[in-house]
Parts: structure tokens; C-alpha cells; sequence
């Protein structure tokens, strides 16, 4: 018997199968139920539930991260407020079983091992924003599509753009650096604010307050500071608030631009602004909030130049604004819409 199936073991097995589960996430209103269901089973779950959690408290939180703390003792407590009466101990009547405490000890250690390893994991779905206030104080505003992972320890904040964009508004901790990966790419910052973006094969970063450091992962070794075009300066000297840093992959040196700070910063109210922006990573900006993704029928068409404000989820006003406007024609089909070039003579 394992996992899910554990829940509705006996005694402690069953104890330590629910303290793993909350410890991980809030229970569903199904899973409350059936967690009550388990109290209920016998007058002895109540308590052994009550030591599994103790030594999981004991064990675990000497080993875990702040971002784990703060959730499992969040959930915890609110369970225990919203059960204080199936919580209440007869302690005359506890049974006292040392192999029973050793499993839930298993258990609790079991559970601090998951916590070192498994980092804090935040996540959008398709046309989803989320707005995330970490442990230390620092925001991340995640755009749709995206999927960022959060690991703290005493003397680090690391975290892992996996995909999609997101806001960093750092708490100022110069003990503990703040650094986002991002494809073999380190943004590194003790007290700023920074976006940064995965799109087309580049990774995007656009300094908005403070000073950050741009590094390039190395196989073997410490991260190298990230060089600026041709030049040997690190590219971080020249990045300022309001530029915008460009790596594209494969690429040694970096690419700085200016950035529109309001139309950059766009997609948080909704819309999506493009300006001389490639076809390609215009769509692939849209469809993070499309049910339905646009597709491009080559690469001529997705060099095409557009402008535009859009509504982001809008797919159908995209598409005909861009055909009205632009060398593009639509071909709807089956499985979405297709993007094509056209010449005017074969319009």
C-alpha cells in the first residue's frame, strides 16, 4: 500500500500518509471529507494524526526551506483550527506504542528529505496571471504560461524561469543574492526589480530599478559575466534602468536595447503591445492566452514587422488586425487558426 492508498490506512501508517499530504498542499473538499471519514474511524486517529505532525514539525523544519515553512505550518494550523475538537486529547487514555512513533518518525523524516529536495513551484495555466508575495517579501508577477521554481536556503534565493515571463521585485537582502536561471542564463540581484522573458530561443531581461548581474552558466566552473556585443566589458555595465538585455542561444555576447518601461510592463494590465516586434514572438506572446494557439505556416511569415495593441486572449481580434494591416493572410481550419505570407499580386 502506497500514496493515495495510504490515506485510509489504520493508526499511524494512515497518520503519516495525511501529515505527507498536507504538508505538500491544502486538502480538496473531497479529501476533507475523507480525511474526516479517517478521524472518524477510530478515536485513536485524532491523536496519532497529532504525533505525526509534532515529529514531522520537529524533524522537518530543521531541514527545510523558508517557502516550505511557511506553507505546511499555514496549512496545518488552519486544519487544526477548523478540527480543534477532534484534536483534543484524552491523554489517560492515548495508547503508547513505540513502533507506531517509530513509523510516524519514518514519515516525518521522509518528509524532510522531500523538503530539501523539491523546490517551491509556482505556476499559470493558458491566459492565467498570478501575483505571488514570497517568504522574505519579494514579488513575482507571473505572466500566462509560465512556470517559475522557488528555492530558498540561509544563505541563497535561487529561482528557475522554466518558461513564460515574470516580474521580480526583490526584497533587499544583500546576505542572500536573489538569482533567476533562465536557459544556462543567471540574473543575479540583492534588491531590485527585473523582468525576465523565454521567448523564441532568447532570453529577455529588462532592468526597471536597481542594477542587476547578467551570468552565463559554464559547464565546469563559476558562472561568467555575460560580454556586450563585441566589447569585453560585462554586459551588466551597460544595462541600466529601462534597458533591455537580449541573449540569444548559441549566442557568447549579449544585445542591449532601450525599453518602453509602460508597454513592457502591458501584459500585467491585460494587453499586449508590439512595436517592430517579429510576427513569431508576437504570436508566441498571444498564444499563452489562447485555448486555441496560432500557428505560422513558415519562417517568412513570422519575420513579418507588426504593430499593434492588443487585448491578450483577443486571438480573433488579433488575426484580423494583423491580415487588415499586414503582408499576412489567415487560413482557418480544423485545428486553429494558420498564419501565412502574402504577396499582394496573389492576395
Amino acid at each position: 500500500m502506497s500514496g493515495l492508498d495510504d490515506l485510509d490506512a489504520p493508526g499511524a501508517q494512515g497518520a503519516a500518509a495525511w501529515c505527507l499530504l498536507l504538508a505538500e498542499r491544502l486538502l480538496s473538499a473531497e479529501e476533507q471529507a475523507r480525511f474526516e471519514a479517517w478521524l472518524a474511524a477510530d478515536p485513536a486517529h485524532a491523536a496519532q494524526f497529532d504525533d505525526a505532525v509534532m515529529l514531522w514539525r520537529a524533524v522537518g523544519e530543521q531541514a527545510s526551506e523558508p517557502e516550505m515553512i511557511v506553507l505546511r505550518g499555514a496549512a496545518l494550523d488552519s486544519l487544526r483550527r477548523a478540527n480543534r475538537m477532534r484534536w483534543a486529547r484524552d491523554w489517560g487514555r492515548r495508547p503508547r506504542i513505540a513502533g507506531a512513533i517509530a513509523a510516524v518518525l519514518v514519515a516525518a523524516v521522509a518528509l524532510g528529505v522531500w523538503q530539501v529536495n523539491a523546490p517551491r513551484v509556482y505556476e499559470t495555466d493558458i491566459g492565467e496571471r498570478q501575483v505571488a508575495v514570497l517568504s522574505d517579501g519579494s514579488k513575482l508577477s507571473l505572466d500566462a504560461d509560465t512556470r517559475v521554481k522557488v528555492r530558498y536556503a540561509g544563505d541563497r534565493r535561487a529561482l528557475t524561469l522554466v518558461r513564460g515571463r515574470a516580474l521580480f521585485s526583490v526584497a533587499k537582502d544583500p546576505k542572500r543574492p536573489f538569482t533567476v536561471a533562465a536557459d544556462g542564463k543567471v540574473v543575479r540581484a540583492t534588491g531590485t526589480e527585473f523582468s525576465v522573458e523565454r521567448l523564441g530561443g532568447q532570453v529577455r531581461v529588462i532592468l526597471y530599478e536597481g542594477r542587476v548581474a547578467v551570468l552565463a552558466d559554464q559547464v565546469r566552473g563559476a558562472p561568467q559575466p555575460v560580454r556586450l556585443g563585441l566589447e569585453r566589458k560585462p554586459a551588466e555595465q551597460a544595462l541600466r534602468p529601462g534597458g533591455e538585455l537580449v541573449l540569444s542561444a548559441g549566442e557568447p555576447a549579449a544585445l542591449i536595447a532601450n525599453a518602453d518601461m509602460g508597454r513592457s510592463l502591458a501584459w500585467e494590465g491585460g494587453q499586449l503591445v508590439f512595436s517592430d516586434e517579429p510576427l513569431s514572438r508576437a504570436v508566441e506572446r498571444m498564444n499563452r492566452y489562447a485555448d486555441q494557439p496560432i500557428a505560422l505556416a513558415d519562417a517568412e511569415v513570422g519575420g513579418v514587422l507588426i504593430n499593434g495593441v492588443f487585448t491578450a486572449g483577443d486571438t480573433e481580434a488579433f488575426v484580423e488586425g494583423v491580415t487588415a494591416v499586414f503582408p499576412v493572410r489567415a487560413r482557418h481550419g480544423p485545428d486553429g487558426v494558420t498564419l501565412a505570407y502574402y504577396r499582394s499580386s496573389t492576395r
